[in-house]
């Protein structure tokens, strides 16, 4: 695969809608490939290691959000959720999910959806270059009897006594936010304000979304569910 090259999986059940997206992937140089039905989905990822998959809600055979579960459960491939149901409560449950990044249908841009492709392919490229050093720079930092938790800023991964956590770069940024100041309880609005500095118009819930994540992975990880602690009224602190 050339440099800048992305093989992307298209999951959408609307053909025209499929082939205009395809079209706008291969003009920016990538490499599509279109799946109809949610039971394709896994087979195709699992042959292919798609770099990104553009991912319909709404589709025959198996949903999206059943999808991306199982999805997440193998990989932390940039996932970015299309859909033309764009109510808040669909929004936080695809950011629960695993998804990357929701792009509401109605209206649809094309370029918009270009340039979130390309921003989530150079921020889980950079993930993936990273996880073996964060992993190495984790189990030297818990044989120095240091903490043990590792995270490696350059290539947006982290991990946990040399296990990595396998996060999402938005799971990765607010992870960072905490962990860089143990103690500090921060409110759901600065997280947010931190996490987007793009300006969407996102809900405190999504916060909550992504801590609960978190705290999922960091469980799995070894590292217990206290870790990341809630403050009733106010917001989140880490404790190391």
């Amino acid at each position: 695969m050339e440099p800048g090259r992305a093989r992307v999986l298209v999951v959408e059940d609307e053909p025209k809608l499929a082939a205009l997206l395809s079209d706008y992937l291969r003009a920016a140089g990538h490499e599509p490939e279109w799946v109809a039905d949610g039971r394709e989905v896994i087979p195709a990822w699992t042959a292919r290691r798609h770099d990104l998959i553009l991912l319909d809600l709404m589709l025959p055979g198996v949903d999206g959000l059943t999808l991306c579960r199982e999805l997440r459960a193998m990989s932390s491939v940039p996932i970015l959720m299309l859909t033309a149901r764009a109510e808040e409560s669909d929004r936080l449950l695809g950011l629960e999910t695993g998804a990357d990044d929701y792009i509401a249908k109605n209206p649809f841009s094309p370029r918009e959806v270009m340039a979130r492709v390309k921003a989530a392919l150079r921020r889980g490229r950079a993930h993936e270059a990273a996880t073996a050093a964060a992993s190495a720079a984790a189990v030297a930092a818990f044989a120095a009897g240091s903490e043990a938790l590792a995270m490696d800023e350059s290539g947006w991964a982290a991990s946990w006594q040399g296990q990595p956590l396998d996060l999402t770069p938005i799971e990765f940024r607010l992870l960072h936010i905490l962990w860089a100041h143990p103690g500090r309880v921060y409110a759901r609005t600065q997280l947010l304000d931190l996490l987007h500095v793009d300006g969407r118009e996102v809900t405190e819930r999504a916060v909550d979304s992504h801590i609960k994540n978190l705290r999922r992975k960091l469980e799995r990880a070894g590292a217990g569910t206290e870790r990341i602690r809630s403050i009733y009224g106010v917001g989140y602190r880490f404790e190391r």
